[in-house]
């Protein structure tokens, strides 16, 4: 049975924790610096938990030796000691980050890696699922022009003023909308400013906004280098959104205090886990001789499985870390070092059991064209 450490059991752990052990094929260890967070997950699945603090070093490691794989559900700061840890205990380490230096010093850690070990993050939606739908789309096509990829987690019934509720990490959230992101624009990759980019667009009957976010396009930058004149990845949102987090960061110049506003998000938006993930990927370019354009547009619900009910992103996000953890068991994946998103081939995600919950009941296909 393979053996896996978990770190995290916050709303994504205990979704990942939950999807592993109900396979029954994994032996899972789950460590949190809290216990309260340990306690609550145990009363959703039956897991072994520890209590740990991964800033400790020669308890990471520790607690990692005889681990096959290792997953971080913690927030992007905690994953380079993780990861360092993984590589020294010779285990296979997976993580959900959105943040670009992050992927980074992953990497470069990547090439200690020993034979059959690899070190893959962005395993989650945006990055993660985008970047593997995105990649299959653009393989479509004879030559690429354009290819945009939109995502968004909502509150599936908002009533505020943002029009937002928490549903993940506030840590990733306000990551995103502060730091640089990356694009390719008229063929060469560069670095645009966070909430610019703004565009409207309808899906499904609904009128949506999304703006530049940081991270989203994990390394499919990198890789479609030199093959594609446009490519960005934008957040969705209500309309409305994105003029009060810019008054709120820029005006009011929040992003010089992320302490205190992760604490005024939190004191002042609750969270929820009656929402909806929309994922929109639209592909241009000459097939055939003929210029046209490839959509796939999916909303993913949140849902009951089994007896606990799960909010969207964390089934989303768990869906994509489990899928490529499981994909690695199988030998569907590179073999050794670095992993990106974009090297899973989509039928191969989607076909997988923990995949298949971006085609279930509870996901709107609004259009998808092969």
């Amino acid at each position: 049975m393979h053996r896996v450490l978990l770190f995290g059991a916050g709303k994504i752990g205990r979704t990942i924790a939950a999807f592993l052990k109900q396979t029954g094929d994994y032996e899972l260890l789950v460590a949190d610096s809290s216990p309260e967070a340990l306690q609550k997950l145990a009363t959703l699945a039956s897991v072994e938990t520890v209590v740990a603090d991964v800033s400790d070093s020669s308890r990471l490691l520790q607690l990692i030796r005889g681990r096959d794989s290792v997953i971080s559900a913690l927030s992007f700061f905690s994953n380079p000691a993780i990861a360092g840890a993984a590589v020294s205990a010779g285990a296979s380490y997976f993580d959900l980050t959105e943040d670009v230096t992050t992927t980074r010093i992953v990497r470069s850690l990547a090439e200690q890696c020993q034979s059959g070990r690899i070190l893959m993050p962005q395993c989650g939606l945006a990055p993660g699922f985008i970047s593997i739908a995105g990649f299959h789309l653009a393989q479509k096509f004879d030559t690429l022009d354009r290819v945009h990829m939109r995502v968004g987690a909502l509150p599936q019934y908002p009533n505020n003023a943002m029009k937002y509720n928490l549903t993940w990490s506030t840590d990733g959230l306000i990551n995103e909308y502060c730091n640089p992101c990356e694009a390719i624009h008229n063929g060469r990759l560069q670095e645009v400013l966070p909430l610019e980019g703004y565009e409207q667009f309808s899906l499904d009957g609904v009128r949506y906004e999304a703006f530049n976010t940081s991270g989203g396009l994990g390394t499919l930058a990198e890789s479609m280098q030199g093959r594609v004149r446009e490519l960005n990845y934008r957040t969705v949102r209500y309309l409305g959104h994105r003029d009060l987090m810019h008054f709120l960061l820029h005006d009011l110049r929040m992003t010089e205090k992320r302490q205190q506003l992760k604490q005024i998000l939190e004191d002042a938006i609750p969270v929820t886990y009656q929402d909806v993930v929309i994922t929109f990927v639209t592909v241009s370019g000459m097939r055939n001789g003929q210029f046209v354009q490839i959509s796939d547009a999916r909303k993913i619900y949140h849902q009951q499985i089994g007896d606990q009910h799960w909010g969207a992103i964390q089934i989303t996000t768990a869906a994509g870390i489990c899928a490529a953890l499981d994909l690695h068991v199988a030998g569907q994946l590179p073999s050794q070092g670095f992993v990106r998103q974009e090297d899973i081939p989509f039928d191969s995600f989607i076909t997988n059991r923990f995949g298949q919950y971006y085609t279930t009941a509870a996901t709107t296909r609004i259009e998808s064209i092969s």
